[in-house]
């Protein structure tokens, strides 16, 4: 029995001899969860305002230019499609003006052509559909798609809608900043002048039209009355581009609880901007008080002439190239400077963005809500500055505990949903 005690446990030694250490599996990190999830989804910013000057042959955006979006801060911040935008701006309501108008929305387009076509057909492609998204996304290069923001140049010709859808238009506001042949403003709000109570006739001609060829419905500029008679009339849902909450920041480019109600039964889609001005008054106004005041200050020191936007349009056009190729001087300088200032108010951020975020998902649902820039047109937070910054909206969405599918919705899944139903809507029409 001796021996056979001591057999066991010689062939118990050897067996734990020969046992493989079991592994340990890592701990990811959230830093690391992030990073693979902003990696692995679709990020779509839909709402990147553009320069035609900047889509040269010399000057054009495979180069790391002074914009807020090209294509060298795309690949460094990981975002994927970039909503490139035909805007123009409101003038006045006759034959003169819309065809000048024409012609600057005719240049854009060409502009958004040019960069996929013949520029950088091998980094950036156009989108004419989710399906063109993702087989670009797979094959490795940016997305560009179009959104038209203002139908002014429009004119009363309502057969420019499928001809703009044609050259890659996939959405459309009906009005800017002023109110058009086609709908009212928010702007409206502050004197309560309407010109046409919501929509006009041709307003409402339009949405038809827009439904019949597959053009999502844009409501990010147009008034609160416009936007219900579009809910009312669209066959298809529609979308605000870059519009946030109005509970949390009371402006009239923002969307009340009635309206994201109004989104939510719609099957529609609100893309939360990264507009100071859109997310907090309070700190956007004190932080451009202050920085008021050190753009004069270093312009000073640097002795050159520094002008406030309202100045802009009584400038020469010397005094506007003088400005302008000082400009990004005077703000580096004037940023850096109010980094290392201990006293200077807060500026609005990434955590202030996703604050409205949270809001609208609590309120319509994860598969309403979505996410915008306005870069080069006004856009841009502390710590997403430009698209080079975008990883850090997806970092501040898993730190608020949003899982990898939701983030994939709210990056750009709900949107392309959208654009689906949109254009299957249309097939039924025609």
């Amino acid at each position: 029995m001796k021996y056979f005690y001591l057999f066991s446990s010689l062939v118990l030694l050897i067996s734990c001899g020969e046992k493989k250490p079991e592994k340990t599996e890592k701990t990811e990190t959230v830093l690391e969860k992030a990073q693979r999830i902003h990696d692995s989804v679709i990020t779509i910013d839909t709402h990147d305002d553009i320069n035609v000057n900047n889509f040269t042959d010399s000057i054009n955006y495979t180069q790391r230019l002074d914009t807020q979006i090209n294509l060298p801060k795309m690949e460094e911040g990981g975002l994927d499609v970039a909503w490139l935008i035909v805007y123009t701006g409101q003038g006045e309501l006759n034959a003169e003006g819309y065809a000048k108008a024409s012609e600057n929305a005719n240049s854009k387009f060409e502009a958004i052509h040019k960069l996929c076509e013949e520029i950088a057909p091998d980094q950036i492609e156009l989108a004419m559909s989710s399906d063109d998204v993702r087989r670009i996304v797979a094959s490795g290069k940016k997305v560009a798609m179009i959104g038209v923001e203002n139908a002014y140049p429009i004119g009363e010709d309502l057969s420019k809608i499928e001809e703009y859808q044609k050259r890659g238009a996939l959405y459309i506001s009906l009005s800017h900043n002023g109110h058009s042949q086609f709908s009212d403003s928010n702007t409206g709000e502050k004197d309560s002048v309407w010109l046409h109570n919501g929509l006009s006739e041709l307003g409402k001609k339009a949405v038809a039209e827009m439904n019949r060829v597959g053009v999502m419905i844009d409501i990010s500029h147009p008034s609160k009355e416009a936007m219900k008679q579009m809910i009312e009339l669209s066959k298809a849902p529609i979308i605000a581009s870059h519009s946030s909450a109005r509970a949390l920041c009371d402006h009239s480019r923002n969307l009340d609880d009635e309206q994201l109600m109004l989104l939510k039964e719609n099957g529609g889609v609100v893309q939360t901007v990264g507009f100071s001005s859109y997310l907090n008054t309070e700190k956007h106004e004190a932080r451009s008080a202050y920085m008021k005041n050190i753009y004069k200050e270093v312009a000073d020191s640097l002795n050159v002439d520094w002008y406030e936007r309202s100045q802009f349009s009584s400038l020469t056009e010397e005094q506007r190239e003088a400005f302008f190729a000082n400009y990004k001087n005077v703000m580096n300088i004037a940023d850096e400077m109010a980094e290392t200032d201990p006293n200077a108010p807060a500026a609005v951020n990434v955590s202030d963005l996703v604050d409205h975020i949270d809001y609208m998902v609590d309120l319509i649902g994860i598969d309403h809500v979505g996410i915008s820039s306005d870069f080069d047109g006004g856009g841009g937070i502390e710590g997403w500055s430009d698209a080079s910054e975008t990883f850090n909206v997806t970092m501040e969405l898993v730190k608020r505990g949003y899982t990898e599918k939701e983030i994939a919705q709210l990056w750009g899944e709900n949107l392309l949903r959208v654009l689906d139903e949109v254009q299957a809507v249309a097939k039924t029409l025609n």
